[in-house]
């Protein structure tokens, strides 16, 4: 490192004002955290309000610490709105700003995951794949002459004119895919003009596992491989949980060397880690996988296998949905046959022949999609099995069965707590700032930090009232780890700007709906607001109920998730300042609508997960058999981070002003209620009715 550089303040204050901006304070605050943690490798947790500027305060010190040191800054998001802001708006303007006081203008890259990116050796090879989960038939797709050719056999430099089109909705994804491979310079499917359905998109990309790798006839112009050299030779790269999760999860190297990662949205990393680890079975993937491994191996192996997985097909079909504490009867040989019929159905897949992926690419594709089916099936019941060696009290895997309406029953596992993977394979690796506008439950960080596998923030023992109770990691590495949580406040003036009402006089939410009174007092919130209002609801159910409900009582327009695009919903929303829009999870994090047509957030009900959520019931379980507050620990941080993002949605902008109305009486009679209250901006608070009538009026006609 150097002392050449302009220090991170000056850097802020050149961007700020090339970019038409203003100094914040609390965005300052923040930069210089995030600089002073990238030159001590101490870790940083900052929750950053809404209005703040964090994407500036950390790309700044970002830009600066990888001109400095010549190494790779990687930033890490949750989703695509904000991964697209970062490298199309964000990151271009500011290297623009910061070239003349850096001395150089400052590379980005994306990356993502290798099933985002067209697989030119599966466009090339056709695109129909007969054994995919869809069970598409060539004839659904291209209705051809008598005797003619396939124009799924053609490759994209075929330019052979079709006699018919595509008759399905599938077949033209398809085609418009291959004629799209012939022009993208990318093969990002975000790229791709008016998306394309998942089966579509399963024709013409593969995944990690599928991969022929450098074995691959396309492979130097591979569009993952060549996002990925990019990235290599980039300052920032920017990429998503998920991806991360992989990186730490495997051994194989998946995102450039690096030093530092900023995690932004990161109230949503602990999910999201679990998600890319959490494996599924069903007896139809083991049947199909079975049925794929068939053209590869002996008949008999592969008959095996299709009888294990009807075996547990059968045995699915008679268990209950829900955890499984204790392997139903049976189970365990079904699975044990799962496991083993895979295993030898991919020790018996012979290697690839000399030559053999350039003379026949589509056998080579079908074999390496083959093994990679077979790995994730024997994987899986392994993991299942091995989950039970254990007492239920020791166990880091939890086991569940669910029935979806599309697939049926599906068997899943996934990790009681991804902490331990964090500590060990991100934060002992790097250097790590993570931010969003919620990360502190009851007014602290230590909830979220143990969910990381971060230590307490402070040397004393958690009060095990509050939430989190033990230290989760008390091994020496966690103890290791230093670490701190900033909160770098809002430009919004919260007690003058807002007011959180908690209808104390409602019955407590029970599991019959929404009752008449709160239906009432619904009405005369949005009448008295006159519209204006987002209505967050703890279920589909509730949000179409309450819409039903409003369109006959209410003469102003209401709007309900699912009747359109979600983008196209708020957009109406905010064109019509009478409009009421009504909705669920999407909505409680989603929308951004300044001004005036939202005045209102209406939220039904504090939103504790399901008691009969699986994994979570498994981890506040775990937390209580630590002399911990299990419900708090586990509900009330889930409840207390969507709650602080549902009511995020009120002030978007400093002249903003309204009403947060809750319409859950817990939230002030129960003991909890004052944890939850405190992970909440502070609005001015009352439970009087009618002030709260009169303010929405007084705003309605200002």
């Amino acid at each position: 490192m150097t002392d050449s550089l302009p220090p991170v303040s000056e850097l802020l204050d050149t961007a700020v004002e090339s970019l038409g901006g203003s100094r914040r304070d609390g965005q300052m605050m923040m930069a210089e955290a995030v600089g002073n943690a990238l030159t001590t490798g101490e870790h940083l947790a900052v929750q950053a309000g809404t209005g703040t500027g964090k994407s500036l305060a950390y790309l700044v010190p970002s830009l600066r610490h990888a001109v400095d040191t010549g190494r790779t800054v990687v930033v890490s998001t949750a989703t695509i709105a904000l991964q697209n802001q970062l490298v199309d708006r964000d990151l271009p303007r500011l290297s623009a700003a910061l070239e003349p006081s850096l001395g150089v203008s400052p590379s980005h890259a994306i990356l993502k995951g290798r099933g985002n990116y067209l697989c030119l050796h599966r466009v090339g090879s056709g695109p129909v794949d007969e054994a995919d989960p869809e069970e598409i038939e060539t004839e659904e797709l291209f209705d051809l002459p008598l005797g003619g050719e396939s124009t799924a056999a053609r490759t994209p430099t075929q330019a052979s004119p079709r006699d018919t089109g595509p008759t399905s909705r599938l077949g033209r994804e398809i085609a418009r895919l291959h004629d799209w491979a012939q022009d993208t310079e990318t093969g990002d499917r975000d790229d791709l003009p008016r998306g394309v359905s998942d089966a579509a998109w399963r024709q013409v990309s593969v995944t990690s596992r599928e991969c022929l790798g450098q074995l691959c006839p396309e492979f130097s112009e591979c569009f993952a491989e060549l996002a990925k050299q990019e990235a290599g030779r980039a300052d920032i790269v920017v990429t998503n949980h998920a991806l991360l999760a992989i990186d730490a999860m495997t051994d194989v190297s998946v995102l450039p060397e690096h030093d530092a990662v900023v995690i932004d949205e990161a109230h949503e990393l602990s999910d999201r880690v679990t998600g890319v680890s959490t494996a599924e079975l069903t007896g139809a993937a083991v049947i199909q996988a079975a049925r794929r491994a068939a053209k590869l191996v002996d008949q008999q192996t592969a008959d095996r296998m299709v009888a294990a997985g009807e075996g547990l097909a059968a045995l699915l079909e008679i268990c209950p949905d829900g955890r499984w504490d204790i392997l139903p009867e049976g189970a365990d040989l079904a699975l044990a046959a799962v496991r083993h019929t895979a295993e030898n159905c991919r020790s018996a897949v012979p290697g690839p022949k000399p030559g053999e992926v350039a003379n026949d690419p589509q056998g080579a594709s079908d074999r390496q999609k083959t093994l990679a089916a077979l790995d994730e099936i024997a994987d899986a019941a392994d993991r299942m099995l091995t989950s039970y060696d254990k007492p239920v009290a020791e166990r880091m895997e939890i086991v569940w069965m669910s029935t979806e309406e599309r697939r049926g029953r599906i068997l899943r596992v996934a990790p009681l707590t991804v902490a331990g993977l964090l500590r060990t394979r991100l934060f002992a690796e790097s250097t790590v700032i993570l931010t969003s506008a919620t990360l502190t439950t009851g007014g602290k960080f230590d909830g979220l930090a143990a969910s990381w596998g971060l230590p307490p923030s402070s040397s004393t023992r958690i009060d095990t009232s509050t939430a989190v109770s033990l230290e989760p990691p008390s091994d020496d590495d966690a103890a290791a780890l230093r670490w701190t949580g900033l909160d770098a406040g809002s430009p919004f003036d919260y007690p003058r700007n807002g007011i959180l009402y908690v209808a104390e006089h409602l019955p407590a939410p029970g599991r019959d709906g929404t009752s008449p009174a709160a239906e009432d007092e619904l009405v005369d919130l949005i009448t008295a607001a006159g519209g204006r209002t987002l209505g967050l609801f703890s279920s589909m159910r509730a949000a179409k109920a309450a819409a039903e409900t409003l369109r006959e009582r209410l003469d102003t327009p209401v709007l309900c998730q699912g009747e359109d695009s979600t983008a196209n919903l708020v957009a109406r929303f905010a064109e019509d300042e009478e409009t009421t829009l009504v909705g669920t999870l999407s909505l409680w994090q989603g929308v951004d609508v300044p001004g005036k047509s939202l005045s209102l957030v209406v939220i039904d009900r504090i939103p504790f997960p399901r008691p009969d959520d699986p994994l979570l019931s498994a981890r506040q379980r775990s937390v209580a058999a630590r002399g911990g507050n299990g419900f708090l620990a586990v509900a009330g941080n889930h409840a207390a981070l969507l709650l602080a993002q549902g009511v995020g949605r009120l002030l978007r902008r400093t002249e903003d002003r309204g009403v947060v109305a809750i319409l859950d009486s817990r939230l002030v009679t129960a003991r909890y209620g004052g944890y939850l209250r405190a992970s909440l901006p502070p609005f001015w608070q009352t439970t009087n009715r009618d002030v709260v009538l009169g303010a929405l009026e007084r705003l309605r006609q200002s």
